[in-house]
């Protein structure tokens, strides 16, 4: 059916728009467009369709996948008749033969997918929508104009964060390939990318699951009839403890301190028995069991993949919104309640004119969505070809936003029920941030109603399930990534390598486990991630939409969904995402957080320190483009094009047929 490669008619023509054929080997014509054939599943054609057999869905000729290689990258004769519509068969280029092309087909071919589509769903819904979700969204709120606030968080989600949220999905989905392997088909000198990714991820489940762990040791304290956070009995009370929810007329003046603070900086943390930074004590055995126990339950969750987080996570996501829902009735009902909710949402429209509101609009909404991470590549890489990510996009996107703002009613209400005992204004009741905000002034109101041992234990419960889903997410951007680089290595070897992530990042976290851990958390959570994610996400957005071309992405799309982008997508890609991303970093680097927890404000050395954390990352993108045009042959000239060009063909599914696109 089709004309073999070594035929001696017309060897070396080539008509514009069409494909050459020099020396036995397909070579695409830079003119020819990639294009999707209106039957999307004609395997056989027609004999009036035979003139289109020879271009099939992305522009290169259709042969068979029988084409012997030779090892060499080069294709011997193909002689035979077309296999059976059943069987797999693949367009074969001189870029894709060899060991290299079929390695390609073989993972290819072995990728696993989700079961169910709502698995994809939920995971990538617990992933989004995180423990950031209930203490800082409500806080920078509040901090930013109430109400107010939402107009430029509404603003920076449709024109910054949802458009890198359907991007990273897109590009997971088309190319099928982890974070750092997807740079060979996309723009290859910028691999570096991945490798930061990587890195970036083992910072964050340094710290990230000690929170969850501090959150356990509440879980299990939880289990008695009287919470051990409301008396001042306690061995680790001090004087100055004051508990104003006794019956005694308790006086609350500016020495007091709440039994449920003393609790978490005394009993849990111990930060009492550390000096800082330089001076950070003994590892604390108790928390350390707590997070053994939960990175036993990460491992057992995605050892075996996506097959078995995915319904891991119809737990983990999924439990948090039942318990919302319970803890915003209660919080309705408490007196006092609408004073929280009219400090959350009472506009205050001066803090638009506030450059600072828009660059916290923009962080927020970015960390909250969370593209950068590698998460969402590596979950929408086990996707079908032919999923609706656009739909997935929005969808996902939405339900995370609507769930950081109805978080804060639920600490809202809580917080102005806690000024109302207090005789304060909310203002005073909330000037905990960050973990505080949940460890020690909702754990205190939650310890003083009615029931309260039955909703610590939900609460701290829901913290647990909305930490674990984004450690399976994180961990699996890593383990996706490293295993579609060396899959000689590791495709077999899965359960091994994810075992020894997890002890990596166990040794990793011990710091964090020390009397002054806190501070250590503090510092990684600001510095260690946050500009270096930025600037990650920054690159890649240019990378696709400069590099790699907006057109040829567009058209990806469209072979995966039918439809291309409209030029909303495509400004915002080319454009405002990319701005978007640089406003936000130039703004945290010119103006550097100083850091400040409990009574301990951070030296200066502390931030260079931060800065050091960060950039060890994000290194690995210069470095790796030294590399690349080193070993690449050829002028300078030659080495830049030859390292901005898509060195690997992606295998796209077409019915029962796989081609291959550049």
């Amino acid at each position: 059916e089709t004309e073999p490669l070594t035929s001696k008619k017309d060897v070396s023509d080539c008509n514009e728009g069409e494909d050459c054929k020099e020396n036995g080997l397909l070579v695409r014509n830079p003119k020819s467009a990639l294009r999707l054939v209106e039957d999307g599943n004609k395997v056989h054609p027609s004999p009036g369709d035979k003139g289109e057999a020879a271009q099939i869905s992305n522009g290169y000729s259709g042969v068979q996948s029988s084409v012997p290689c030779n090892g060499m990258g080069e294709v011997e004769d193909a002689q035979g008749t077309a296999p059976a519509a059943t069987t797999t068969t693949t367009t074969t280029t001189s870029t894709t033969c060899g060991a290299e092309g079929q390695q390609q087909l073989m993972e290819l071919e072995d990728r696993e997918t989700w079961s169910k589509k709502i698995d994809f769903l939920l995971s990538v819904i617990g992933y989004a929508v995180d423990l950031g979700n209930v203490w800082r969204f409500p806080y920078i709120c509040y901090q930013n104009g109430g109400g107010a606030f939402l107009i430029p968080y509404t603003i920076m989600a449709i024109f910054g964060g949802i458009p890198l949220f359907y991007m990273e999905l897109a590009l997971g989905q088309y190319h099928r390939n982890g974070c750092i392997s997807i740079w060979r088909k996309i723009c290859p000198i910028f691999k570096g990318i991945g490798f930061a990714i990587c890195i970036i991820d083992l910072y964050v489940a340094s710290y990230y699951n000690t929170i969850m762990a501090w959150a356990f040791y509440y879980l299990v304290s939880s289990f008695t009839a009287e919470l051990p956070w409301t008396s001042c009995t306690n061995a680790w009370n001090t004087g100055n403890c004051t508990n104003y929810f006794s019956k005694d007329n308790v006086s609350w003046s500016l020495h007091s301190i709440s039994p449920a603070e003393e609790f978490y900086t005394r009993q849990v943390l111990q930060v009492h028995r550390s000096n800082g930074l330089d001076d950070l004590g003994g590892v604390s055995w108790q928390l350390t069991l707590c997070l053994l126990l939960i990175f036993t339950i990460v491992y057992f969750s995605i050892w075996k993949g996506v097959k078995t987080s995915g319904k891991v996570v119809w737990v983990t996501a999924t439990f948090p919104y039942i318990i919302l829902f319970i803890l915003l009735v209660r919080g309705a009902t408490l007196p006092g309640a609408w004073r929280g909710v009219l400090y959350y949402l009472k506009p205050d429209w001066q803090k638009l004119l506030a450059t600072e509101v828009w660059v916290d609009a923009a962080a927020q909404i970015f960390f909250s969505l969370g593209p950068g991470f590698g998460v969402l590549l590596a979950y929408a890489s086990y996707n079908k070809f032919h999923n609706n990510c656009y739909q997935d996009a929005l969808v996902t996107s939405t339900v995370n936003c609507l769930t950081s703002f109805v978080s804060g009613f639920v600490i809202f209400t809580v917080l102005g029920y806690m000024a109302e005992m207090r005789n304060e204004d909310v203002s005073e009741v909330a000037k905990d941030t960050g973990p505080s905000l949940l460890f020690i002034t909702y754990a205190e109101a939650i310890a003083n109603m009615p029931a309260s041992t039955f909703f610590a234990i939900i609460f701290f419960l829901m913290l647990l399930t909305l930490g674990l889903d984004s450690t399976f997410a994180g961990l699996e951007g890593v383990i996706t990534g490293v295993l579609d680089e060396f899959p000689h290595v590791w495709s077999k070897r899965r359960e091994l390598f994810v075992l020894g992530l997890t002890i990596v990042c166990f040794l990793g976290s011990l710091a964090t486990l020390t009397f002054g851990g806190a501070y250590v958390v503090k510092l990684f959570e600001e510095y260690a991630t946050g500009p270096a994610v930025l600037t990650v996400v920054f690159l890649e957005a240019v990378a696709v939409a400069w590099f790699y071309g907006i057109t040829q992405f567009c058209n990806d799309v469209k072979e995966m969904l039918g439809f291309t982008p409209g030029w909303y997508w495509r400004v915002c890609w080319v454009a405002i995402s990319p701005i978007f991303l640089l406003f936000v970093t130039c703004s945290f680097l010119s103006n550097p957080p100083e850091l400040r927890l409990f009574e301990y404000n951070y030296p200066y050395w502390t931030t260079v320190v931060g800065y050091c954390i960060g950039t060890s990352s994000v290194i690995c993108i210069p470095i790796y483009m030294v590399y690349r045009l080193i070993i690449t042959p050829g002028t300078l000239k030659e080495r830049i094009l030859k390292s901005i060009t898509p060195e690997t063909a992606t295998e796209i599914p077409f019915g029962d047929i796989r081609m291959n696109a550049v």
